[in-house]
């Protein structure tokens, strides 16, 4: 079973001044969606198998639909775009309390399978019979109206991060490149669109679900950027809010540059596990103790760094050893992977990955993210950044600090990035892996101090991205099950201790 985040750095492909904040007023803002001009009913179909998967043999298969939202919420009636939604009935409809929208992350990644996903991964019955499970492409995305950057399929494969930078001539380098794709998104046949496809514009777009679905309120669960966008929904519509379940958090600014440059932490945080893995499996050949293993890590990343081994360079081998952390199961296919560099023998399957039909999920990642934030616009200060990271973070920081198309955006933003607070009902329940590679624990904390009296948080002592449900820890899935079902969260912060053995 895939993870249930694609990889947010993509590490396949070498795998981005702050504004002034949005100020919500509750239920009163350009966000506020008009029933009068939100479709009536939904109505249900067949899904295509695409949409359907992944599934299994005793998932039921889901319903998708398709929703006019507007393009500009500040023109309502102006122009319309689709927005592709899905739905896993409850098999009970007398223990049916409302719907839970789903995110699995992303940004750019399509969430019309996530509900089967979620069923076929043992989200627990009693959650399925409580919740219709909602899932939807957001805009921009998929089966959604999506957008383009036009990228070639050698754009596809340099990913969504630069080349590790050794030195500021390197960073210089890698600004013309990235400048190019900026160009190419600001000149697509969608520019018309990117400026519209941020994080709050998406969180508009559920409210408009919620409306055409008829529910007073909207029950939530995402994971990973799901995490900012479930935050920036429950900031918008405090009072639409039920029950709000964000996992494998981003810090309260999003996908920001601190966001990118923080890759480089949770790499060093999770690699660890990875070590004393290699380090127990000495048929691998990686070495015996932990630190034989990470000096093995720099031993093959110089070597690569000087001649490629079948087509996997340094920076590529960075990035997919960071993105196969995402899951201890993943584990044995990086010591895999290193053992056939190492001895130059044939890669494991789908090593790397094809990035054939990555081209949306990339334009749609970039758009999001550099619409949401202002990032640096300077080489010099990408230069500087890359000079301290690569010195606190050795294994990814010369390539997250790194510039990217995000330096070169066009600087007009429809509107700043919402400002997330403790202003709304206490109604949010955060749950947070230790050692998580890709939202490092670091943001989660900044979040929850955000946060403040609206949320719990429920942290977990094991590493990967992503507790509920694809996570081992009984103490923290339970945790969420009961808030999803009875609406109890944990009295207080909760810290459950690693269970060894799962």
């Amino acid at each position: 079973m895939r993870r249930k985040t694609l990889p947010l750095a993509l590490a396949a492909a070498t795998v981005a001044t702050t504004a002034v904040a949005l100020t919500v007023i509750p239920e009163v803002s350009v966000a506020t969606p008009d029933a009068a001009t939100t479709p009536d009913t939904v109505r249900w179909g067949p899904c295509s198998e695409k949409a359907d998967s992944p599934r299994t043999a005793d998932s039921p298969r889901l319903e998708c639909a398709t929703l006019k939202v507007p393009l500009d919420y500040r023109n309502p009636d102006g122009r319309q775009i689709e927005i592709a939604i899905s739905r896993l009935a409850s098999a009970r409809p007398s223990q049916r309390r409302g719907v839970l929208l789903t995110n699995p992350g992303g940004p750019g990644i399509t969430g019309l399978g996530y509900p089967a996903a979620l069923a076929a991964s043992k989200l627990p019955q009693e959650v399925l019979d409580s919740y219709d499970v909602i899932g939807f492409d957001p805009r921009g995305v998929g089966r959604s109206t999506p957008v383009t950057c036009d990228l070639t399929p050698e754009q596809r494969k340099r990913g969504n991060l630069p080349p590790y930078a050794h030195t500021a001539a390197d960073v210089a380098r890698e600004a013309g490149n990235a400048r190019t794709i900026a160009e190419q998104c600001a000149t697509s046949r969608t520019a018309w669109m990117h400026p519209h496809t941020t994080t709050a514009n998406t969180a508009r777009d559920m409210d408009r679900i919620r409306v055409a679905l008829g529910e007073p309120k909207l029950s939530y669960l995402g994971g990973s950027y799901g995490s900012y966008l479930g935050a920036v929904y429950t900031t918008l519509f405090p009072g639409r809010s039920d029950r709000i379940v964000l996992d494998s958090n981003l810090g309260p600014g999003g996908y920001d540059v601190t966001a990118t440059r923080s890759l480089a932490r949770g790499m060093e945080d999770r690699f660890p596990d990875f070590a004393a893995f290699a380090a127990a499996h000495p048929e691998y050949g990686l070495g015996t103790t932990p630190e034989q293993v990470t000096a093995k890590f720099f031993e093959l990343a110089k070597r690569l760094e000087a001649k490629p081994v079948r087509g996997i360079d340094a920076t590529l081998f960075r990035g997919l050893t960071f993105d196969r952390l995402y899951s201890d199961a993943s584990m044995p296919l990086v010591a895999e992977m290193w053992q056939a560099l190492d001895k130059d023998r044939p890669l494991p399957p789908d090593t790397p990955p094809s990035m054939d039909d990555m081209e949306n999920f990339m334009s749609a990642r970039f758009a999001v993210i550099c619409g949401d934030n202002r990032w640096p616009e300077t080489v010099r200060e990408y230069q500087r950044n890359v000079a301290v990271d690569r010195l606190a973070y050795p294994m990814l920081g010369g390539s997250s600090a790194g510039i990217g198309p995000c330096a070169f955006w066009p600087d007009k933003r429809v509107e700043p990035p919402v400002r997330i607070g403790d202003r709304g009902p206490s109604n949010v329940l955060m749950v947070q892996n230790e050692r998580d590679p890709g939202t490092p624990l670091a943001g989660a904390q900044k979040l929850r101090r955000t946060f403040g009296k609206r949320a719990t948080m429920v942290t977990a002592d094991q590493g990967g991205h992503g507790v509920y449900p694809f996570g081992t820890n009984t103490c923290a899935n339970d945790a969420v099950t009961a808030f999803l079902t009875t609406g109890q969260r944990p009295a207080r912060d909760l810290a459950c201790a690693a269970e060894p053995g799962k």
